[in-house]
């Protein structure tokens, strides 16, 4: 949730000018998900976490925006980043999303089938930002969200938003973390400032590790996450901060805690 209101106080700040930008979604999912699934029962995340957001009436912008477009997708079903960022486009904007794993990747070309100017790639983003970057439109977002399977995946990444940088300096980053281990978030926004970015902004999540009843046997849940923005929009930092407030009291166990971080500009 964190990631995904980020998402649409970025497009909504993209979409104040009339010039069209583009959305490039290194890390695509499948599009929708199913919460009914067997899968996403075992993890019960959506019980502590999006339907209560759903259940409420007065939230904040974006986080009220973020609200309509997951239920624009109707009752059990979640949409990724990917479709919300289409929900939002505009006739002249365009969205690339890449997705590697192949059964992953046909069922986001599948969600993205009836969306106009949008383009699925299935591969390793790696091999594909180059060419995607600076967009013809001189003017986007660029959303990493790695799986983080691999004990370099933090630098590895740090090191991609790096690069991509270079090619499109003036666009804004995304790149999301699971705060498991904060060393490595650390030395991965260490990276980023060595490169000479120059406004960059780090969120935090924690909404507690306290068990409730839902999550016994499940073992500990991934209770605390964050981004790091590059460029972040004029006014995105305090926007964020009341989202994140919102979210640690919404969602906040026993210890629950968030934060906004200038860490250059």
């Amino acid at each position: 949730m964190l990631k995904h209101t980020a998402l649409v106080q970025v497009l909504a700040h993209l979409k104040k000018k009339d010039t069209p930008f583009a959305v490039i979604d290194a890390h695509a999912g499948r599009g929708v998900y199913d919460l009914s699934s067997t899968e996403a029962k075992k993890t019960g995340e959506a019980e502590g976490g999006i339907l209560r957001v759903l259940g409420e009436a007065n939230l904040p912008e974006p986080l009220a925006q973020y609200r309509e477009i997951v239920r624009l997708f109707g009752e059990g079903r979640y949409p990724g980043s990917p479709l919300i960022a289409a929900k939002m486009l505009r006739p002249n904007d365009r969205l690339v999303a890449i997705e590697k794993h192949p059964e992953e990747f046909a069922a986001l070309a599948a969600s993205l089938a009836g969306v106009k100017r949008a383009r699925a790639i299935e591969g390793d983003f790696r091999n594909h930002l180059k060419s995607l970057l600076p967009p013809p439109e001189r003017r986007g977002l660029v959303l990493l969200d790695p799986p983080y399977e691999a004990e370099d995946e933090f630098i590895e990444a740090a090191r991609a938003i790096i690069e991509s940088w270079r090619r499109f300096a003036t666009g804004i980053y995304l790149l999301w973390y699971p705060a498991k281990h904060r060393p490595s978030v650390d030395a991965a926004a260490g990276e980023v400032l060595n490169a000479g970015i120059s406004s960059l902004l780090r969120l935090d999540l924690d909404i507690g590790s306290a068990q409730t009843a839902g999550d016994a046997g499940r073992g500990p849940p991934m209770s605390a996450t964050g981004l790091l923005v590059i460029n972040p929009p004029y006014a995105f930092a305090d926007q964020m901060s009341v989202v994140l407030g919102t979210l640690t009291t919404l969602l906040g166990r026993e210890g629950a805690n968030s934060s906004v971080t200038s860490l250059a500009g």
